[in-house]
């Protein structure tokens, strides 16, 4: 059984809140998951708060999303490119989901992302 598995629904769900909660504290509004996720990417490029593109806002929603999953096992980093973009490889496939399954998935990733910044 995995982690996501292991921990309640409700435990889960005050977990999520509480991050929401803590990002709205800290940027004024309670951030969706898509802001989350930039919200990340630009954290792991350290560049800064922007301005980017449209482009390279997806790129940076990508580049959270495989961080998030590094956690798991699925992606790992192989690179950083010269002009400081982090680049991952898939190691091993993301379990298939329906919308609702992947949603939680990328949540529960999130927190435990976030709780390991907590952690350092």
């Amino acid at each position: 059984m995995s982690e996501l598995e292991s921990e309640s629904e409700a435990d889960f769900e005050y977990r999520w809140l509480k991050l929401r909660n803590e990002m709205k504290a800290r940027f004024g509004k309670k951030p969706d998951l898509n802001a989350m996720l930039l919200l990340i990417g630009v954290q792991e490029l350290g560049q800064g708060a922007g301005p980017f593109t449209k482009e390279q806002k997806q790129d940076l929603m990508h580049i959270a999303t495989c961080r998030v999953f590094s956690i798991s096992g699925y992606y790992e980093l192989e690179r950083v490119d010269e002009e400081g973009w982090p680049h991952y490889r898939l190691v091993r496939p993301v379990p298939f989901a329906n919308l609702k399954e992947q949603e939680r998935m990328l949540q529960w990733h999130i927190v435990e992302y976030f709780d390991s910044l907590d952690d350092a």
